[in-house]
């Protein structure tokens, strides 16, 4: 996912790498619950980001990681931003740390965690 690219050109790409007219924005639109309009508008930069759950239908509709998507959006999700109002100093704290780290030691460091191996 490109860094400067917006969330509605990442949408319309990502729909548009899709086979077939089953990803046409009318079916798109459709399949996650919101107008073909307001999809195109975001697709074009003319409308912001939805919310949380229509990101994630997005997601999952076209096959991309709901996180990503957030992220790109400037969102997060709504169990993260729990686990940040927890324990806010502690959160940022560990994400500041690992902010210049190879994405491979985070995910390595974030498996070892999950698995309870450190």
């Amino acid at each position: 996912m490109a860094s400067q690219q917006s969330f509605g050109e990442f949408i319309r790409e990502s729909r548009s790498r899709k086979t077939g007219s089953d990803f046409s924005v009318r079916k798109v639109a459709a399949r996650i619950g919101i107008e073909p309009s307001y999809l195109s508008k975001i697709e074009r930069g003319q409308q912001p980001p939805p919310g949380e759950q229509t990101i994630c239908r997005l997601a999952e509709e076209l096959g991309e990681n709901p996180d990503a998507l957030l992220a790109l959006a400037g969102k997060v999700s709504g169990d993260l931003l729990e686990i940040i109002r927890d324990r806010p100093t502690a959160v940022a704290e560990l994400l500041r740390s690992v902010r210049t780290m190879p994405t491979d030691q985070v995910s390595k460091i974030s498996r070892q965690i999950r698995d309870g191996d450190w």
